[in-house]
């Protein structure tokens, strides 16, 4: 799991071969190889089916872009604002979201592999369906996540905040909770089997495994 990731743009291995935007729109198809995109903001373009391919985010804001079926390959994207935008279907490995904000973002059906969130918000993120595998939720917030119907393989969530996270229908395989400073879980057990949780988190969720089982707790 990748959980050494560089803070600098310098410290990226593949640092010395990017070359900057030549600017203008982002396109469906593209292909994007070694491209360093910093600052500025894409607005309501479509980039569906589009590869990038060891690029670098730096302080991007991406409003409304329509990245269906796009594919991020060792990508590092720090401190962007990616907001109502279609990442549905897209394809993530081996990447990395720092210090950003996701808001209103649809990735249904995506599939995420050795990627890290660290220090991000995700706000209203659909993931519904989607394929995490060996991905880090590292000292993020997740409001309002859907996770529905989702596979998580490996997945943990050390220092975030977990609030109004849906579960249900997923299928979890060691997702590692343990670590998540707080868990917002509305569907109380429904999707937590599979689940490595620690025995305090036990008992804060008790009275929700109560209810479900028809239990009646008194004292």
């Amino acid at each position: 799991m990748p959980l050494s990731v560089p803070d600098r743009l310098t410290d990226l291995p593949y640092a010395h071969l990017l070359t900057p935007h030549a600017g203008g729109a982002l396109r469906s198809d593209e292909r994007y190889d070694t491209v360093h995109f910093d600052g500025g903001e894409h607005r309501d373009v479509s980039a569906a089916g589009a590869v990038f391919l060891e690029c670098a985010f730096t302080g991007v804001a991406l409003d409304g872009v329509r990245l269906r079926q796009a594919r991020f390959t060792e990508v590092w994207a720090q401190a962007g604002r990616w907001v109502g935008c279609d990442l549905s279907e897209s394809e993530w490995q081996d990447s990395a979201f720092t210090g950003g904000v996701l808001a209103g973002v649809a990735a249904h059906g995506s599939a995420l592999r050795r990627t890290v969130f660290r220090g991000c918000k995700l706000e209203a993120v659909n993931l519904r369906a989607a394929v995490l595998r060996d991905v880090v939720f590292e000292d993020c917030l997740l409001r309002d996540v859907d996770f529905g119907d989702a596979k998580l393989t490996d997945v943990s969530f050390p220092g975030s905040t977990l609030e109004e996270v849906r579960l249900r229908g997923a299928k979890l395989t060691r997702a590692d909770l343990r670590g998540a400073a707080r868990l917002g879980l509305p569907d109380g057990h429904q999707g937590l089997r599979g689940a490595v949780i620690s025995s305090t988190q036990l008992l804060e969720l008790a009275p929700q495994f109560a209810h479900a089982l028809g239990i009646t707790v008194k004292d």
